[in-house]
């Protein structure tokens, strides 16, 4: 901890509130949450060269936005989500339409009506060689996108909603855009990068070597000894006192260090937007087949034979799961996309293989019938 910080006890207390919720919300608005924008343009000076010295990061903040720009280091696996009730993963034809959709308001108007955002999406879409039609497809999947950039307030809707587009080609709506937001969204390095490899491959991590490693800590649920060289494991380690005070400091984290990896573990629970273990019939039973893999020492499994132990628990808890499990070649599908998402286990062709981190999870799980979820309560052992 800075001299600076343990003088003042509740400074350091704000700076860790504005700095946990830039992380977890790297768009900001202020009118989402007052009382955080109010802390983060007080402290503005000490956040900004927190991040920039640390992570590598850049903090910009206008009157009513603040944009943390991540720039260090990409997750594998932080896809961006819906703003409906599931808050699904967004399809590759709904990432397409956001982007059209950007690069039609860019240059503003600031009021356009839908019809005409309509026609500057198809425009768009010709100078990138990508083809938009009317199809209910497409009309749902821009429909994801505006709900996205209305629910991070770079859209307002101000007569009609955009919703009536998905089922009627004829809908129209008036929206506001703030093209001062639309320019805070793309990261600077996204016009350095032709492609999604070279984005990933960019140069940060030979450059900065420490801000990657910090970086992948705090965005990444484990650093495992195999994501570095002998060298990065063997400098990581001679510091990790150092690093564990900085990630403490600015975010109230700890570390979990073994010979595999490091884990970051986050007592408040608010750093990220996927946790586990979970609740619902998904969580619940990733949780349990966890724990049948671990007692049967099975590291290694065919999908095939995986889909088949889902389906056995899936018999077993018939009376508490949702409808979900009465597929389990998909409910087998989205556990796995769980467990990727936390590194506990990965998949290669047809073939899934627990990683290291998935043996500190023991399931000790007691079924309430009169619960949603069907889970009462889970516990580690």
């Amino acid at each position: 901890m800075t001299a600076a910080t343990a003088a003042d006890p509740q400074r350091a207390l704000d700076l860790r509130v504005a700095a946990r919720c830039l992380v977890a919300r790297p768009l900001l608005l202020a009118e989402d949450d007052p009382e955080v924008f109010r802390l983060i343009r007080r402290h503005e000076q000490v956040l900004d060269r927190w991040f920039t010295q640390r992570f590598g990061y850049r903090l910009q903040v206008t009157v009513d936005t603040a944009r943390l720009y991540k720039t260090t280091a990409v997750a594998g696996r932080r896809p961006l989500r819906t703003t409906t009730a599931q808050q699904r993963p967004f399809a590759i034809r709904e990432y397409t339409m956001l982007a059209l959709a950007l690069a039609a308001v860019a240059a503003g108007p600031s009021v356009i009506s839908l019809r005409d955002l309509l026609h500057e999406v198809r425009s768009a879409a010709t100078d990138a060689g990508v083809t938009v039609t009317d199809e209910p497809a497409d009309r749902r999947a821009l429909v994801t996108a505006l709900r996205w950039l209305i629910g991070h307030g770079v859209v307002a809707e101000m007569h009609d909603r955009v919703d009536r587009y998905a089922g009627d080609a004829e809908a129209d709506a008036v929206l506001k855009i703030r093209p001062d937001r639309v320019a805070l969204l793309p990261l600077p390095s996204l016009g350095r990068a032709d492609t999604p490899q070279e984005l990933e491959d960019r140069p940060e991590r030979s450059t900065a070597s420490r801000q990657w490693m910090r970086a992948t800590l705090l965005e990444e649920p484990v650093l495992y000894r195999s994501d570095l060289s002998d060298d990065e494991w063997g400098e990581l380690r001679r510091r990790l006192g150092e690093e564990s005070a900085i990630l403490e400091e600015m975010f109230g984290v700890h570390f979990e260090a073994r010979a595999e990896g490091i884990a970051v573990i986050d007592p408040g629970d608010g750093l990220t937007d996927s946790r586990f273990p979970a609740g619902g019939t998904v969580g619940h039973a990733a949780l349990l087949l966890l724990d049948r893999l671990i007692e049967a020492d099975s590291a290694t499994m065919p999908r095939d034979a995986l889909v088949e132990e889902v389906r056995a628990l899936a018999v077993e808890r018939r009376r508490y799961w949702s409808r979900l499990a009465e597929d389990p070649e998909r409910l087998t599908g989205e556990i796995l996309d769980l467990l990727e998402d936390h590194r506990l286990a990965e998949v290669d062709a047809d073939c899934v293989r627990l990683l290291p981190a998935a043996w500190r999870y023991r399931a000790d799980v007691q079924v309430d019938a009169e619960t949603d979820d069907g889970i009462e309560q889970v516990s580690l052992l």
